[in-house]
């Protein structure tokens, strides 16, 4: 009688979250991730085991311990892709908050490793850097300030943001780290380009950074001598560049097969910042061609979805994500054929680092979340019903 008078309530079905997180995921982007991981792991079966050996350590030990700080990558990749927006932003934040107290306590409780520059704190049992896991709170925190900036009456999210960047920046040149700090400044302007920023203002901040690096040059016997190694005409065949550069032209077009190179008795950083040298070496060019297009994949397929989205955090966020995951690559693929200075820069899923691979999860954990499928976000929703 009840529903005779005043109709029955419509009841609504909602769909459980697993199956609603994988219909809506980019299963491509996820499937490319899972296979660089897996390329790491081999690569790391042939470059790791001359490092454990001159430590004296079980020849797994390191690939082990890539296992392992990869799996705990992938449980941060998974979980943080199951967020919706507003939770990525949230865990974006804090994680900026976190990071950066922790950077500008590195020089005061942080090591160097004998590497010359501050970048981790030791913790015995591992290491952590913190400039890994502040990169991807950096973008969040970045395109929340600029997203809120083209509200009606919102905040200077720009100028806040600039100066954030400014700190940043700073903190990682004091190690120094002008790799990671160049990469700091790229995010930012993608961000303030997709938000709208006028070309001329641009051209400024590219100034600002190629003005930023003949200071460094002057001030940093660190960064000099690898700008002096890069620009020489001869490249110093007992260098890392020299063992890298040898090690790509011995490996050709199908390399000189499995176990077979030589580079990863050489070069002491073969695991990490010259991993791609090991892959080509023992694999040739094809693999090194299947890696970039499994980054390529990555960054092509979240632009594309990013598209639809009328968010602007979510558009603003995405873009600087994908773009520091597809360029910190480019950066450590070019050091090794001697396109770009040395910058001690990872290859993301593939370089061993705990640090490293789990800032990557939750990198990518972030870009998941945001380009899953949103229709009632999506751009021609909005133009269609404004056209009613």
């Amino acid at each position: 009688m009840t529903e005779m008078v005043y109709g029955s309530m419509p009841v609504r079905v909602t769909e459980p979250v697993l199956p609603r997180w994988w219909r809506t995921l980019d299963k491509w982007t996820l499937a490319a991730v899972l296979i660089l991981f897996g390329i790491g792991i081999l690569l790391g079966l042939a470059a790791s085991v001359p490092l454990a050996t001159r430590n004296g350590l079980d020849p797994f030990h390191y690939v082990q311990r890539q296992a392992f700080f990869g799996a705990l990558a992938l449980v941060a990749m998974l979980g943080t892709s199951m967020l919706p927006p507003e939770m990525v932003r949230r865990l974006g934040i804090v994680g900026f908050a976190l990071s950066f107290v922790a950077l500008a306590l590195l020089p005061v409780f942080g090591t160097d490793f004998g590497k010359g520059a501050v970048r981790w704190f030791s913790l015995g049992f591992a290491s952590f850097q913190p400039s890994e896991f502040l990169k991807p709170g950096f973008i969040i925190v970045t395109a929340w300030l600029m997203a809120a900036s083209q509200e009606l009456n919102g905040p200077p999210g720009k100028s806040i943001s600039f100066v954030i960047t400014l700190a940043v920046v700073g903190f990682l040149a004091t190690q120094p780290d002008f790799g990671q700090s160049m990469l700091v400044l790229f995010g930012w302007g993608v961000v303030y380009f997709v938000a709208g920023a006028p070309f001329l203002l641009i051209s400024v901040v590219l100034a600002l950074i190629a003005g930023g690096g003949v200071v460094a040059y002057g001030a940093s016997e660190h960064f000099a001598r690898r700008i002096d190694g890069f620009l020489a005409a001869d490249i110093d065949p007992r260098s890392q560049l020299g063992y890298a550069t040898n090690a790509i032209q011995e490996g050709g077009f199908f390399g000189v097969g499995v176990g077979g190179g030589q580079v990863k008795w050489t070069l002491p950083d073969a695991h990490t910042d010259f991993i791609i040298a090991v892959a080509a070496e023992e694999y040739g060019l094809l693999l090194v061609l299947c890696i970039l297009a499994l980054y390529g994949t990555v960054v092509v397929r979240s632009m594309f979805r990013l598209m639809k989205e009328r968010d602007p955090f979510v558009r603003l966020a995405g873009a600087g994500l994908a773009c520091i995951f597809g360029v910190q690559a480019m950066i450590n693929m070019g050091v090794a054929v001697r396109l770009l200075p040395a910058k001690g820069m990872t290859l993301p899923f593939v370089s061993y680092g705990g640090s490293s691979v789990i800032a990557a999860g939750i990198t990518v954990g972030m870009l998941l979340a945001l380009t899953r499928t949103r229709p009632q976000n999506e751009l021609h929703d909005l133009l269609f019903r404004r056209g009613r």
